[in-house]
């Protein structure tokens, strides 16, 4: 090691923050403390399930699939800039995509047996195929003209839903889902392994984790790479971006594709856990809970999409614990001025004003100011 190769060496350990090059200031870890905590909560995570409760396990699971969801709109949304409220029709494709592939015929509906290795990529290949058709559409409309064209979408695809019975049962029928069987081994029955009885809940736990851990990472390496500054280009200047080079049409499309690839993967794995899906699941207020898990949790970050599914799953279990202590509130099937899922609603809109107001990052935001305190403290600078 040279005499200068090695001073830079000590100077970056002695300085963290300290990037030399801009390999190294994008690096996902770029610096050892952010690799240490990551590892650190994958593996708190996969400890986790075995010491929660069936209930709260599979509420985590869906924090894994809301967290994929997410990330895929915030790389539409908040990287490349474009509004989107058709997300629950991508979810939906997904979902039923894998339950024709991977479920079973029967009461009327079609299934055709096939492995999870096989129906799982292609819950979000298809969804993204359909992006890549509707795109040179979708993208000649920006701002809240492509909000309403999306949200379109899922109108259409509420009544496609409803009317196509061999595919989905039809309205209030709905079908089984895919079945979660990955080269032989059931994802979603309980397994012995090594002479442990490991719970299903935890198996499919494991499963939905790993899918997502590879997801996010996958995110996070395309947000850093060429086409994630084209999307961020595109983003804040269009008209700059295009003088300088960069195709709208074909960023915006690729945005749209890849989005629509991580809704198929979710509404997939949703599925799953919902147990039985009709086509009334796959509405605009699906649609709506993720844009709040993005604008809650803080656009254009993989971080702020992870916190906000946190905080999008959990709220309605806190919510409902709550309501029963606040007078005039009722609870699930109780009466009052409000139940538990009116005033949800009413704290995800007033939640989503407030950051968009005060803090647009998010929660994301608020982490980075929390950190940026405590790093600078005593001092106010």
């Amino acid at each position: 090691m040279s005499n200068a190769t090695a001073s830079s060496h000590r100077t970056t350990r002695g300085r963290p923050q300290l990037f030399t090059s801009y390999a190294q200031e994008t690096a996902i870890f770029n610096t050892r403390v952010k690799r240490n905590w990551v590892l650190v909560g994958i593996l708190v995570m996969i400890v986790l399930p075995f010491f929660m409760q069936r209930d709260m396990v599979a509420l985590i699971t869906t924090v894994f699939i809301f967290a994929i969801g997410g990330i895929g709109l915030n790389l539409l949304t908040g990287y490349a800039g474009q509004v989107s409220l058709g997300q629950a029709f991508f979810l939906g494709v997904g979902a039923y995509t894998a339950a024709v592939l991977g479920g079973e015929s029967r009461s009327g509906v079609i299934g055709l047996g096939w492995d999870m290795a096989i129906w799982l990529p292609l819950a979000g290949l298809v969804p993204a195929l359909i992006a890549l058709v509707l795109a040179p559409l979708a993208m000649r409309v920006r701002g809240l003209y492509l909000a309403i064209l999306t949200l379109g979408l899922v109108f259409i695809g509420e009544h496609i839903f409803k009317e196509a019975k061999p595919i989905t049962g039809g309205a209030g029928v709905g079908r089984a889902p895919a079945d979660p069987v990955f080269l032989g081994f059931d994802l979603f029955a309980n397994q012995t392994i090594l002479g442990y009885r490991i719970d299903r809940f935890t198996i499919f736990y494991l499963a939905c984790f790993v899918i997502f851990v590879v997801m996010a990472f996958a995110a996070k390496n395309f947000a850093r790479s060429r086409f994630g500054r084209s999307f961020a280009a595109v983003r804040d200047r269009d008209i700059a971006a295009e003088v300088m080079g960069v195709s709208l049409l074909r960023t915006k499309t690729l945005a749209f594709v890849i989005s629509s690839f991580y809704a198929g993967i979710a509404g997939a794995l949703l599925s799953i856990v919902i147990g039985r899906i009709s086509p009334e699941t796959w509405n605009i207020f699906l649609s709506i809970d993720f844009l709040a898990v993005i604008f809650i949790g803080g656009l254009a970050t993989i971080s702020g999409s992870i916190m906000g599914a946190i905080f999008v799953v959990l709220l309605p279990k806190l919510v409902n614990a709550l309501t029963p202590l606040i007078p005039g509130f009722g609870g699930v099937g109780e009466g009052g001025i409000l139940n538990v899922f009116e005033l949800q609603s009413i704290i995800f809109g007033l939640l989503i004003i407030l950051f968009l107001i005060l803090e647009p990052r998010g929660l994301y935001g608020l982490w980075l100011r929390l950190r940026n305190y405590f790093k600078a403290w005593p001092f106010s600078y």
